[in-house]
């Protein structure tokens, strides 16, 4: 009891430090404080040092004091290289995948899903086209040549299923009177729809433009490929909208109509479909 006594005493004891000039001891200061305010004090110092310590050794120095850091780091870096590595992997085989599409449909084979592409890719590695996009169409026998004049079979209605175009809604190209019409007779394998000048040109689905170039028959030329190994060839554009790679929506504006190219007689659309790399008419799934 006397010593709990002695103690408080002791903290709650006032006591004046008095701080004078040494040559004259003119007073130049005081501070007035007990022991429990000094303990006080210096807990309080002690524990925001320490906090300040805990919070620098966990970020600032970090990388000196925690030994995970170094690998934690390390972890993240793996982990991120990887995820650049998986993404350059995938536009590595979509670009191929693009290319073995574009050779297939020059020479009239089924275009590459991702399916198929995984299982052959090993035996058409060294098949890869080296030359650009662009040079497809410098010349329009490159593409009306392996497209209209190629000794494939035709695709016609009475001999081979066309029920996956039928689930397809087709927008129209372009509102106006049809001029010529499909006849593979005459080797005419679209539809030539006459309209206003400067009328603009739709996509009749959803899909990717694979081919937009100028070419000396045909003129302006814009072909976009859709699922189910469809695709839409717009001819004689005046002015084309879209490049190679975009990818459209059905009823979006992809070129104006035109007169441009040496197989033509006035401004008009020739619009052709394409299914499986046989041409099909283009009245039977899209109203004009």
């Amino acid at each position: 009891m006397r010593f709990r006594k002695t103690l408080s005493s002791w903290l709650v004891t006032k006591y004046l430090l008095i701080i004078r000039n040494e040559e004259n001891f003119a007073e130049k200061t005081t501070f007035s404080f007990t022991y429990s305010k000094v303990i006080l004090f210096a807990v309080s110092i002690f524990i925001v040092m320490l906090v300040i310590a805990l919070l620098l050794i966990n970020t600032l120095l970090s990388q000196w004091y925690d030994p995970a850091y170094s690998q934690e780091k390390t972890r993240k870096e793996l982990n991120e290289l990887t995820s650049k590595i998986d993404s350059l992997s995938f536009e590595v085989e979509a670009k191929d995948r693009f290319i073995k599409n574009i050779q297939r449909v020059i020479s009239g084979d089924s275009l590459v899903t991702e399916e198929s592409f995984t299982q052959r890719s090993a035996q058409q590695e060294q098949s890869v086209v080296a030359s650009d996009l662009s040079s497809l169409a410098p010349i329009d026998s490159q593409f009306r040549q392996k497209f209209e004049q190629s000794d494939f079979s035709l695709v016609s209605n009475a001999n081979s299923s066309l029920a996956e175009l039928n689930q397809i809604y087709f927008y129209s190209p372009l509102t106006g009177l049809i001029s010529d019409r499909y006849n593979i007779g005459e080797e005419h394998y679209g539809v030539d729809i006459v309209s206003k000048k400067n009328e603009a040109v739709k996509v009749v689905a959803d899909g990717t433009v694979i081919f937009a170039s100028w070419t000396q028959d045909s003129g302006h030329v814009i072909a976009v490929q859709h699922r189910g190994d469809l695709i839409s060839v717009y001819k004689h554009n005046a002015q084309l909208l879209k490049k190679v790679g975009n990818f459209v929506s059905g009823g979006e504006i992809i070129s104006i109509v035109g007169n441009t190219g040496e197989l033509t007689d006035g401004p008009h659309l020739h619009f052709e479909l394409w299914y499986n790399g046989s041409p099909v008419n283009p009245e039977e799934f899209v109203s004009f």
